[in-house]
């Protein structure tokens, strides 16, 4: 998966070309605390960088319960995502630069084409496996911590 649509990622043919590539990043620490008060901890890797966008979670065949990756788009705009290449269903949660949760796009299809917008402008995605959402009962309005968000 990757940025999926800020405009469509012109070098398609290298993501295919890396998509054999181990693709491994450091794990950093991120929290999500419902307004409830609730903390649920994930450590996830950050694609700060076109080529980690768009490379994202694709070809992966699983994930930690505890794992997701973090996009980081370093602006604040209207995003869409799509999960050509991904195997594993997610939930996409979309973050405004504060860390609240904009919106959540839960259970995705996965290698599909069909575009997941923003809904509004967001500087993040968190990608987390399907269900996790619910199953914590995370909801927009929710805030993520990590160094990414200012409070």
């Amino acid at each position: 998966m990757f940025q999926r649509l800020r405009p469509v990622f012109p070098a398609l043919g290298l993501v295919v070309a890396l998509a054999g590539a181990a693709y491994a990043q450091a794990l950093e620490a991120l929290s999500i605390v419902t307004q409830g008060g609730q903390r649920q901890n994930f450590h996830v890797e950050v694609a700060r960088n076109d080529a980690d966008r768009a490379q994202g979670l694709m070809f992966r065949r699983s994930m930690a319960p505890d794992r997701g990756m973090l996009f980081d788009f370093g602006r604040v705009e209207p995003v869409s995502m799509w999960m050509q290449n991904t195997y594993l269903p997610l939930d996409m949660l979309f973050i405004r630069p504060d860390g609240t949760i904009a919106r959540i796009a839960a259970n995705t299809e996965p290698l599909s084409t069909r575009t997941i917008p923003s809904g509004e402008p967001v500087v993040a995605v968190l990608e987390l496996n399907a269900g996790t959402s619910a199953k914590l009962g995370i909801k927009p309005g929710d805030r993520i911590e990590h160094p990414l968000f200012k409070r």
